[in-house]
């Protein structure tokens, strides 16, 4: 079926509004439960083909994430579709103010291939608990994960409500030139660039879930040994390929001793002594990330790691790094970790500010007043103190970028709210109508209205 058929195959099953029942949404979400289940090995299998995740990291980075979404849809949902109740000005008296969620109708879900399951999947969640049909768009380098995408989303639902199109940059041409309800994007920037550009034709509102170099600041308070393995969990899982990676890290030279020893231990307990052996250590998606990011090494001292093989990059860390490094020119997106030397916070937040907002920020301390500093100083999507990662694995948050880093939020009631039309609806009484709106304006109905409006 072409494109254009396709979603006005969806558009025409949108309209005849089954999609919006509460009975039709739960059982599409308990349907797409099922079918996860029922796929789970084949999902691990297309995972470790395509980026050698070890079983666990899958569930624990791609299905488990969207299960968890799943079932916090099916126990909130009937809430969050009631009508909310906000309070009415006494000008309005006698009237009821509410917020009433409607679907937008047809959205679209392009994902990317670092988590090629778990970015498809979680948005679509929102988009059907929503009430919306759903056109997803795989990832084309991430192969195998793409075909068993369409094989669950084939096994549960029509078409006509959820299909998914594979294919590379001719198919994401044809699909951006159409017109969607809604649009939700993650991915690069530059690629976000053109999917904006291409909503601004038809005025569709979208999502842009993008990335940056997220920074990850090191007091010298904190727990050195507990930050180097909470920040090397963070930074090599999937490889480094995470939109919210510590991208680097800034400490004191005088840390830097038991920081660099701290993760010499994480990495040997995560991967052994040779990590390019290891089957946990999973692989760069393509020959060229990989060849991208041992060029970003070349000329660089690495303390540790520093070397690749077929397609696999040991855990690197980068030392004598400054801010004008190749490797702080581009968001990495692969398990090289540089360390930047500073001395005062203001140099940090000079620093950080000048690179744009980024979609995430670490910081690890004990100091409560430099957590309020940071926060109040630097702009950023998200971010977890003293930890790395975490503030994603939640639905009880919103996760998203700002400024260059991305708009919009998504997981639990934020996605939801994302792929719903909020309307504002008020309902007036017919048993009073006061005269002081109505022509002719007097002197009184002025002092009257000044009045209430103060």
């Amino acid at each position: 079926m072409q494109i254009k058929e396709l979603i006005e195959k969806q558009r025409s099953f949108f309209m005849t509004g089954e999609t919006k029942s509460l009975e039709f949404r739960l059982r599409s979400l308990r349907t797409l439960r099922e079918g996860i289940a029922k796929f789970e090995a084949e999902i691990a299998l297309a995972l470790k083909a395509d980026l050698n995740k070890a079983p666990l990291e899958s569930f624990m980075t791609e299905t488990g994430i969207v299960l968890s979404e799943i079932d916090l849809m099916l126990k909130k949902l009937g809430g969050w579709m009631r009508p909310k109740r906000v309070r009415t000005p006494l000008p309005l008296f006698h009237a009821q103010s509410m917020i009433m969620p409607e679907p937008y109708g047809v959205v679209l879900i392009m994902s990317p291939w670092n988590y090629p399951f778990a970015l498809a999947i979680d948005p679509l969640v929102g988009a059907l608990a929503a009430g919306n049909t759903a056109v997803v768009k795989p990832a084309s380098y991430a192969k195998a994960t793409s075909l068993v995408i369409e094989k669950l989303l084939k096994y549960c639902f029509e078409e006509e409500y959820v299909a998914t199109v594979l294919g590379g940059r001719e198919e994401n041409q044809q699909l951006l030139d159409q017109h969607f309800d809604y649009i939700f994007f993650t991915g690069s920037m530059d690629v976000g660039r053109l999917v904006m550009e291409k909503a601004s034709r038809h005025l569709t509102p979208i999502s842009l879930e993008l990335g940056g170099k997220s920074p990850c600041i090191v007091d010298s308070s904190a727990d050195l040994e507990l930050a180097a393995k909470r920040i090397a969990f963070g930074k090599f899982i999937n490889a480094g390929q995470t939109c919210i990676a510590p991208d680097y890290v800034l400490i004191r030279e005088k840390d830097k001793p038991a920081f660099i020893k701290g993760l010499k231990k994480a990495i040997t307990d995560f991967f052994g002594e040779e990590p390019l052996k290891s089957e946990e250590l999973p692989k760069i998606i393509n020959e060229k990330h990989y060849n991208r990011l041992l060029g970003l090494m070349q000329s660089e001292t690495a303390v540790i790691g520093g070397k690749g093989e077929g397609l696999k990059i040991a855990p690197t860390v980068l030392d004598g790094i400054s801010w004008n490094s190749p490797v702080m020119q581009e968001e990495i997106f692969g398990p090289i970790l540089p360390m930047i030397t500073f001395t005062t916070m203001e140099e940090v937040y000079r620093e950080v500010s000048s690179r744009g907002k980024p979609l995430a920020l670490y910081l690890f301390s004990r100091d409560k007043r430099l957590e309020r500093e940071v926060f109040d100083k630097l702009s950023f999507g998200g971010a977890t103190i003293n930890d790395t990662l975490m503030h994603f694995a939640t639905s009880e948050m919103g996760f998203g970028g700002v400024g260059s880093s991305g708009m919009g939020r998504y997981h639990g009631k934020y996605s939801f709210d994302t792929f719903s039309n909020q309307r504002s609806v008020l309902k007036r009484s017919n048993w009073i109508d006061l005269s002081f709106r109505y022509h002719p304006y007097t002197e009184k109905k002025h002092s009257i209205l000044k009045k209430y409006l103060k």
